[in-house]
C-alpha cells in the first residue's frame, strides 16, 4: 500500500494547514483543543485513504475481456445513445466512484488511443444522468482489433479535479493507469451493444481485479 502522486501536495498542504491551526487553537482555545485534534486525525486518516494506492495484480482474463477501470459501485447497464464520437447507440456501463473509494482510473484494455478530448463543465452530482453530458469529463476512445470502446471520466458535485496521463496515439496497456479523479465521480464505458456484461447493477467492482464485458 502506498500514497498516489496526486495526493502528495495535498496532503503536504492540510498537514501544514492542521498543524498551524491547532497551535492558534491550543493558545487561544485551549478548551476546544482535544475536539479540533481529534477532528484533524480524522480528516487526515480519510486523506491518506483517498489517495492510497494498494496492490493490483491484473486479473487472469482474455485479450477480449474488459477489467474494471476504477472501484465502486455499478449503476448503470443499458443501451443508451452516445452522440459525441459514436453517434449511435452503445451499451453503457457506469461505475459511482464514492469519497471512500480508490480513485485511480486504468485502461480496461489494451489498444491505441484512437480519440481524446477534455471537456470543462459543470459539477452535477455524479449519479446524474446528465452529469455524462454537462460535468467536466474527459473521453478516451480505445481502439482494438476493429472495435471501439469509449471511456468517460466523469467530475462529481465534490470532484475538482480530472487528471489523465493518455494522449490521441498513444498505445496503452490494459490495467495501467490511464488518470485519477479527485473526491467522487464516476466513469462511463461505451461498448458495442452486442458485448457480454459479467457484472450487475448495484455489484461493487475493483479496478483491474473484475471483469466488466467481453466483447
Amino acid at each position: 500500500m502506498g500514497i498516489h502522486k496526486e495526493g502528495t501536495t495535498t496532503l503536504i498542504a492540510s498537514l501544514i494547514f492542521m498543524v498551524l491551526a491547532g497551535v492558534l487553537v491550543h493558545l487561544y482555545m485551549p478548551s476546544l483543543f482535544i475536539f479540533v485534534l481529534v477532528v484533524f486525525i480524522a480528516l487526515y486518516i480519510f486523506l491518506l485513504s483517498f489517495f492510497r494506492v494498494p496492490r493490483r495484480i491484473l486479473v487472469e482474463s482474455n485479450e477480449d475481456d474488459l477489467t474494471a477501470p476504477a472501484d465502486g459501485k455499478v449503476v448503470v447497464i443499458e443501451k443508451t445513445y452516445e452522440g459525441e464520437y459514436f453517434k449511435e447507440e452503445r451499451l453503457m456501463v457506469s461505475i459511482f466512484m464514492s469519497p471512500l473509494n480508490v480513485h485511480i482510473n486504468r485502461n480496461p484494455i489494451s489498444g491505441v488511443i484512437d480519440y481524446f478530448k477534455y471537456h470543462p463543465g459543470k459539477y452535477l452530482a455524479a449519479w446524474n444522468p446528465k452529469a455524462s453530458t454537462e460535468n467536466e469529463r474527459t473521453t478516451t476512445v480505445y481502439s482494438y482489433k476493429g472495435e471501439k470502446i469509449l471511456m468517460r471520466q466523469v467530475a462529481g458535485a465534490l470532484a475538482r479535479r480530472i487528471v489523465w496521463y493518455i494522449d490521441k496515439d498513444h498505445e496503452v496497456k490494459k490495467g495501467d493507469e490511464m488518470g485519477f479523479i479527485k473526491f467522487g465521480s464516476r466513469v462511463d464505458l461505451y461498448l458495442p451493444v452486442d458485448s457480454t456484461v459479467h457484472v450487475t447493477l448495484n455489484q461493487m467492482v475493483k479496478g483491474n481485479l473484475d471483469i466488466i464485458a467481453t466483447l
